[in-house]
């Protein structure tokens, strides 16, 4: 992919490297030069000094051709510049904002424009920290609300469907890991011992699926 990023800050200049080593192309654009210090020695993508919504710093960093967009400045105006030009002007087909304030989410999302809120990622790390310990996601999607978690069958559901295990629109049944091997869970397919199950599951939903693993053990 080509990414280009907007804003070389702590999330900006992290996320730039991990790209790079993943091998994508990525085009760091921060109006600040010496930003640049912030990437690693030897960081084979490109910087380009100028602001984040000017169209000329943007197209010399190649956004006409670029497959995804990332503003994380510390500015949510700058942000939601950066995000729309990318957008409505440019197309590029994946565009993400950071956003300071999450009273501004809705502005966002009004515009289809995906955002990562600092605050509400971590209240919601926290809550599932206190509440969810032994429930780990192992990935998070938009803001937390939707979360992927790995946990193995308790051996009271040995036996049982694992298309059965769904609640719509709450809990959902994505993949089985057994005996090493991964299959997904076509109909039909019963649980075995030891299988570990990777649930998608809505973040209000946790509190359920805790109980429904733990219900064996009574707690």
């Amino acid at each position: 992919m080509r990414v280009i990023i907007v804003g070389c800050g702590r999330v900006g200049s992290t996320l730039a490297a991990q790209l790079v080593t993943e091998g994508h192309d990525v085009r760091i654009v921060d109006r600040q030069p010496k930003a640049r210090r912030r990437l690693p020695p030897a960081f084979p993508g490109t910087f380009h000094v100028g602001n984040g919504f000017s169209r000329p710093a943007l197209e010399a960093a190649g956004i006409v051709h670029a497959d995804a967009c990332v503003a994380v400045t510390s500015g949510d105006n700058s942000n939601i510049v950066s995000a729309r030009t990318a957008k409505e002007t440019y197309r590029v087909p994946v565009v993400l904002a950071r956003i300071h304030d999450p009273s501004r989410a809705d502005i966002y999302r009004d515009l289809g424009i995906p955002t990562i809120s600092s605050v509400r990622w971590a209240v919601s790390r926290i809550h599932q920290m206190l509440l969810h310990r032994h429930l780990t996601p192992e990935l998070s999607f938009g803001n937390g609300e939707t979360l992927l978690i790995r946990s193995q069958l308790p051996a009271y559901l040995t036996g049982r469907q694992l298309t059965a295990f769904d609640v719509d629109g709450e809990i959902r049944v994505v993949e089985i890991t057994r005996a090493g091997r991964s299959l997904l869970p076509a109909h039909g397919v019963l649980a075995e011992p030891g299988d570990l199950v990777t649930f998608a599951v809505a973040a209000t939903a946790l509190g359920r699926l805790r109980g429904f693993l733990d219900k064996e053990l009574g707690t």
